[in-house]
């Protein structure tokens, strides 16, 4: 029997250049990256499950109150390897400007994750295999863009929220994605005619839509609990993760393994 072989994730990289202004007034003088929700920051949430899974590098992109963040990740004790790009124009550009200073830096498999989730660590050990994008089942407080997947879990599109589809089972993107070296060089061509022709207010988004339905690159969906994960935008965000994350949880066991994309 052929075993397939890959070269395992061990470099993430971070988005945490925007002012997160839905956060107010937590973000008035710091990151939304450093919010706390039940004591600990969601930066420490996050390098906490990265290192968990194997993760040594750690790339960041930062902007608003870059110094609070970059101080911030040296008082915090951690083994990883940290570097940080600046975005010069994190008021006026959006994320596909973020990732687009990222290639220059990064030449290697890599996660990307937002700076706004928090989640059970367990749920990142499938995405270490590169060309996956973490999705979840849709409940009631989650918005933005939607997924739809084959019956062999292969990611078929990445849509807009506003879209109308029929006839096809939809998942909520986590914005949580693993992506091989000759999958990045894709993403960051694209990114590159994008941010020539002046569209740096874009989301990456975008460029993966564009670029999954001329099936220049493929991606497996790996399903996260929709119970075990939270994205924090605003006030009432951060009061339901809470509730979800109390100081002293821990991950069902039922939770480590892939999690089932039919009702």
């Amino acid at each position: 029997m052929k075993h397939e072989t890959y070269t395992p994730v061990t470099t993430a990289l971070l988005l945490a250049a925007g002012t997160g202004s839905r956060l107010h007034p937590f973000t008035d003088s710091n990151p939304k990256c450093l919010t706390e929700l039940n004591g600990k920051t969601l930066i420490e949430r996050l390098v906490h499950a990265l290192q968990r899974n194997g993760i040594k590098r750690l790339v960041i992109v930062v902007g608003y109150f870059d110094s609070h963040i970059m101080h911030y990740l040296d008082d915090l004790k951690n083994d990883l390897e940290i570097e940080y790009i600046k975005n010069p124009r994190f008021r006026t550009t959006n994320n596909i400007y973020s990732l687009w200073l990222a290639r220059m830096v990064i030449n290697e498999p890599f996660m990307l994750v937002e700076c706004d989730l928090v989640f059970e660590p367990e749920l990142l050990k499938p995405m270490m295999k590169p060309d996956r994008m973490a999705v979840s089942q849709r409940l009631a407080w989650m918005n933005g863009s939607m997924v739809t997947i084959d019956l062999a879990d292969r990611v078929t599109g990445l849509h807009a929220e506003k879209d109308h589809l029929t006839g096809e089972a939809t998942f909520k993107t986590v914005n949580i994605y693993s992506f091989s070296l000759p999958t990045w060089r894709r993403i960051s061509a694209r990114l590159q005619r994008h941010i020539k022709s002046g569209q740096l207010s874009g989301y990456y988004e975008t460029v993966m839509t564009e670029l999954i339905a001329e099936g220049e690159i493929a991606l497996e969906a790996v399903f996260f609990d929709e119970n075990h994960w939270y994205e924090i935008d605003t006030l009432p965000d951060l009061r339901a993760a809470e509730k979800m994350f109390p100081s002293s949880r821990t991950l069902p066991s039922r939770a480590n393994s892939v999690v089932s994309k039919m009702p």
